[in-house]
């Protein structure tokens, strides 16, 4: 064959590869455009209903008929205190900057459109890596798009339903030398976004644990013998994504230790069946 026709089917598989690997920055990119209009399409729906967003979600916390209070209410009639009423703080938020409204809208409407469309953000970053993998695999892996969006969402309604009430009633009724609490609106958006939105990706432990145990890098061993280090790592995580305050860090320490130990079992029965498919 003439060096010249080699040099020829050189640079043909050269640009076929790099063809190959434009096309996946292509389909990233298409994948990555259509997750963020997703947000942004949920994003202007809840700017629109801002009046119910912001009265019943937002502020929900805020108000006396919020299913936790009225729960802990109805719990403490049961036990014999009917004189024991759970009720939010009566405190007013204020606004202090002159866009503070407008842009504290514009942060929540996006941030809800967020947490509102993850299952199909995660839905298109599963859609690029799934190609990649292995079919034993792609169909291990067979319902990860729900099982990951259920566990946010019960991070998400923890967090919103367990944390939130308590820590506002905590801070709001915390007092030190008389002094009166005028919390700004910005000030509880951001409280409520640690609250809930760190908590949802947190509790997807056990699905990181999953696939490390299908690669071999994580076994149930490995976790029963660091179980101390990671109560420790635990407790460290809480306090970054919660309040400086020890009942917020409880509150979502606990819930994080038993997927933890949730996860320990996940990693047996994957270990186990990788051993049995091994030993096949």
């Amino acid at each position: 064959m003439p060096l010249d026709q080699i040099d020829v089917d050189k640079e043909l598989m050269k640009n076929e590869k790099e063809m190959s690997f434009l096309d996946h920055l292509e389909e990233l990119r298409w994948n990555l455009i259509r997750a963020v209009s997703s947000i942004l399409i949920l994003g202007i729906l809840v700017f629109i209903m801002k009046d119910f967003f912001f009265t019943y979600v937002v502020m929900g916390p805020m108000r006396a008929d919020f299913p936790t209070y009225t729960a802990l209410t109805k719990f403490a009639a049961l036990l014999g205190f009917e004189n024991f009423v759970v009720q939010p703080p009566p405190i007013k938020l204020l606004a202090r900057e002159l866009g503070e409204l407008f842009l504290t809208h514009l942060k929540v409407s996006l941030l809800m459109g967020f947490v509102i469309a993850f299952p199909y953000i995660f839905w298109e970053i599963w859609k690029f890596v799934k190609p990649g993998l292995y079919e034993k695999e792609a169909k291990a892996a067979r319902g990860i798009v729900w099982v990951c969006s259920l566990l946010f969402f019960c991070g998400v309604l923890f967090g919103y339903f367990i944390i939130a009430p308590f820590a506002v009633n905590f801070f709001g009724n915390y007092d030190l030398a008389n002094i009166e609490l005028a919390p700004t609106l910005t000030s509880y958006v951001n409280y409520m976004t640690m609250f809930t939105i760190p908590t949802g990706l947190v509790f997807e432990l056990p699905i990181v644990v999953y696939f490390l145990s299908k690669v071999g890098l994580v076994t149930p061993e490995f976790m029963r013998q660091y179980r101390k280090h990671a109560f420790v790592l635990i407790l460290v995580g809480a306090a970054i994504i919660t309040p400086p305050d020890v009942m917020t860090q409880l509150l979502i320490s606990v819930p994080l230790y038993f997927l933890y130990e949730a996860s320990i079992l996940i990693s047996k029965r994957v270990n186990d069946k990788r051993k049995s498919t091994d030993d096949e």
